[in-house]
């Protein structure tokens, strides 16, 4: 189902009886908004989401793989996706505690591949 699709339908739900009798007018996204392109409109300027944003920047071995195992961007040197972006799904729970763990391991291996990059410079 769209957004648009998931609008009218709750437009219908609202106009039932049993809701209906106690509101007194749509306030978002309002009666004037009516046609597909008024709905877009209202959506892209007042839609968000209430989920942090996970997943979109996956760590894996395959090729598909955006970061590495050291949360390394694959095709790039010494840039990292250290955030909740890399987790591979939605956890359960709310996503605070599991990013700071990443972020923690993350500045663990950033920290540990400078200490190596120096070693390697010096020796």
């Amino acid at each position: 189902m769209s957004l648009i699709a998931g609008v009218r339908a709750m437009r219908g739900v609202m106009k039932d009886p049993v809701i209906a009798n106690y509101l007194v007018e749509e306030l978002t996204p309002g009666s004037q908004n009516v046609t597909d392109d008024q709905l877009v409109e209202f959506l892209r300027e007042k839609g968000r989401t209430s989920f942090h944003p996970v997943s979109t920047c996956r760590m894996g071995t395959d090729p598909a793989a955006v970061v590495d195992t050291r949360l390394r961007v694959n095709g790039f040197e010494r840039l990292r996706v250290v955030d909740a972006s890399i987790m591979p799904s939605i956890p359960s729970g709310n996503t605070n505690a599991p990013t700071i763990m990443v972020a923690e391991k993350g500045a663990d291996m950033i920290l540990e591949d400078a200490k190596g990059r120096s070693a390697a410079k010096a020796a």
